[in-house]
């Protein structure tokens, strides 16, 4: 029997603000957990300096999936806010409309293939 088939994602971030803090990348296969991941133990989330903009993701199952991307400015490990609307910048994959509240899963979702995948992620700033 072969060995399954794995893939690699790259996540470029653009337009942040500055490059202080963090990004904290979310990476999920399950809509409920969207775009938080909190209750996803097969969730993949990382932390990297935002002076790096983008991050890559290896030994991937091919599926859909969708990211979440949040620039925690001031390394406290969450998103802040300010009366429910986020005071650092946050982004998701494929880049969907903002209205109230984050996209659904369905707006960010992507398919990862065997080939592999580059997702770009606009950051965006409310405050």
């Amino acid at each position: 029997m072969g060995a399954s088939p794995v893939a690699s994602l790259q996540v470029s971030v653009d337009s942040l603000r500055s490059t202080k803090g963090e990004l904290r990348v979310c990476l999920t296969a399950d809509p409920r957990n969207f775009p938080a991941c909190v209750d996803d133990a097969r969730a993949v989330t990382r932390t990297v300096p935002a002076a790096e903009r983008g991050l890559r993701f290896e030994g991937l199952p091919p599926g859909h999936y969708a990211v979440a991307v949040i620039h925690d400015a001031n390394g406290n490990a969450k998103l802040d806010t300010f009366m429910g609307i986020p005071k650092e910048g946050f982004g998701f994959s494929r880049n969907p409309a903002i209205g109230f509240g984050p996209p659904k899963f369905t707006a960010a979702a992507f398919d990862l293939g065997a080939e592999g995948s580059v997702q770009p992620v606009k950051m965006r700033y409310l405050l």
